[in-house]
């Protein structure tokens, strides 16, 4: 099978990679549980993995004790072990990885957090590698724990895996059904079978069908469309440019595949860089956005709505919520209010300011930025472009040492939590200054709306349906402050070649798209 990509993700150490190659590592690598890897709602299951079962909760939410598997090797044929996972979780902490945000609650976290070379998390997560016990020993309830666990940076790495970031010329061995053959940056991807690997759950880890995945990069997604349509390439990573659109959806129908997700789409603004550090700016920027252009310069209506809000819909806390418009009220869209932006915008005093709008080099993307580009001149800012390749661009912004201003990004939830959003990508825990493993790319954090979040946190796990309540009142509080300029909530196209079978489309966040492995090619 070969895959065409316009940039791999940002690393291949699951410690540190937080984006696309999430796509990938799940295929690679295993935690405790994981979600079920099927198609529809049920891809939002948790499953156990590596672990014989999921374990309930004790010591009132604190508590978790998980068994492994017996006779599960990692590809180089040593023995998966209890310690591993300590070992994992440990160099969140040291390499390091966004660790503020998903297992500082572990007895322990917090003073790793304060001295990662010193971190030792041996009260917190006591193993027993002659049983195979893993025990978790939190400091308060967390309701999304097992959620955390799932996601790659609770992977199983060998006890012997080193304290920083893992390359290319050195990947550590797996334990999925594929491993990687090798990785030439910029140019190629190779996973093969994993010699070591027996289907131990068709749920959470079911043999892969295709017996080399073949991922060529640097490509334009122009290119990668025409790959498809010619058949020198069965699945293409990226969003088809709309230019292609019709040409797909007309000439290749039974080749196209749209499914929504809850993906929200949006501009990133520094709120600790000039002029979006002034709450007037963003909040002109949001008004004075065209998201009907925007929409129609992606794919068109068809493949994307307009949102103003940081939760998208049918998720927990969702309640339909966009003060950027002409006749706000009824929660959605209308049209962009240019003059309370421009009005805002005197307000502030910040006319004439230089603004970079960052993005990567793919054509969708470019689009949207160029229209950022003259929307601040518009608005009277010295603006320009600059735009970084795929596997640069995502940790440059998150870097705050780069003092990014604004860059087009989204935001696919790890797990179906408000918390993944408001204590994350726009909450005081995703920020981790001058770090390339910072979620928070607008920096935002209000302390108000951090208690607010809180609340809603500990409430969750008594109450989801009260906490539920609270995530709603903290998106339109966080919506207000406006750290982003959300967009849109995208369908997802998957276009893929004829020769491709079995396609499942699975929602969740470690695939958002078809489940490679379990399709074919013939």
């Amino acid at each position: 099978m070969v895959l065409a990509w316009n940039g791999i993700g940002s690393s291949i150490d699951p410690a540190v990679d937080y984006d696309q190659n999430w796509t990938l590592l799940n295929m690679i690598y295993d935690g405790l549980v994981t979600w079920k890897k099927v198609g529809g709602s049920d891809g939002n299951t948790l499953v156990p993995d590596l672990a014989q079962q999921i374990p309930q909760a004790t010591d009132g939410g604190k508590t978790y004790v998980f068994h492994l598997r017996p006779g599960i090797a990692y590809s180089n044929g040593t023995p998966v072990k209890a310690s591993d996972f300590l070992r994992a979780i440990e160099r969140e902490f040291t390499v390091p990885g966004p660790v503020g945000s998903f297992y500082q609650g572990i007895v322990g976290g917090d003073a790793c957090a304060k001295t990662p070379k010193t971190c030792d998390l041996s009260k917190g997560i006591v193993v027993d590698d002659a049983t195979g016990t893993v025990t978790f020993h939190l400091t308060s309830p967390d309701p999304d724990f097992l959620q955390k666990l799932a996601l790659p940076f609770g992977y199983a790495v060998p006890s012997n895996t080193p304290d920083k970031e893992v390359g290319p010329s050195n990947p550590l061995p797996a334990t999925g059904p594929y491993m990687i053959d090798h990785y030439t940056p910029n140019q190629e991807i190779l996973l093969v079978r994993n010699p070591k690997f027996h289907e131990w759950s068709k749920d959470a880890q079911p043999q892969g069908y295709p017996d080399k995945i073949d991922i060529r990069l640097s490509l334009t997604s122009e290119a990668e469309v025409t790959m498809v349509e010619h058949g020198q390439a069965d699945w293409m990573y990226d969003q088809p440019p709309s230019d292609r659109l019709n040409e797909i959806a007309t000439q290749y129908t039974n080749q196209v595949h749209l499914n929504p997700v809850p993906q929200v789409y949006h501009m990133a603004l520094n709120t600790r860089v000039a002029p979006f550090d002034n709450v007037k700016v963003r909040q002109a920027v949001n008004y004075a956005t065209d998201r009907a252009a925007i929409i129609k310069a992606w794919g068109g209506p068809q493949v994307a709505t307009p949102t103003c809000q940081i939760l998208p819909p049918d998720f927990p806390g969702y309640a339909a919520y966009c003060p950027y418009t002409t006749n706000p009220g009824d929660g959605k869209w209308h049209g962009p209010d240019m003059a309370k932006a421009q009005q805002l915008v005197a307000e502030s005093g910040t006319k004439g300011q230089k603004v970079a709008v960052i993005c990567t080099p793919d054509e969708a993307s470019k689009a949207v930025c160029l229209y950022f580009v003259s929307l601040l001149k518009q608005l009277g800012y010295d603006s320009s472009i600059k735009v970084l390749s795929a596997a640069v661009e995502y940790p440059y912004v998150q870097d705050s040492s780069n003092k990014a201003q604004i860059s087009f990004s989204y935001w696919y939830p790890d797990y179906p939590s408000g918390a993944d959003w408001f204590d994350v990508v726009v909450g005081c825990n995703g920020f981790h200054p001058n770090s390339s493993a910072s979620a928070n790319l607008s920096e935002f954090c209000d302390p108000t709306i951090q208690k607010m979040t809180e609340k809603a946190i500990q409430t969750s796990v008594t109450d989801q349906a009260a906490a539920n309540q609270m995530w709603s009142q903290v998106d339109k509080a966080t919506t207000d402050q406006a750290p982003w300029v959300s967009l849109f909530l995208p369908k997802h196209i998957d276009f893929v070649s004829s020769r491709v079978g079995n396609y499942i489309f699975d929602p969740n966040v470690l695939v958002g798209g078809i489940l490679i492995d379990q399709a074919w090619v013939k």
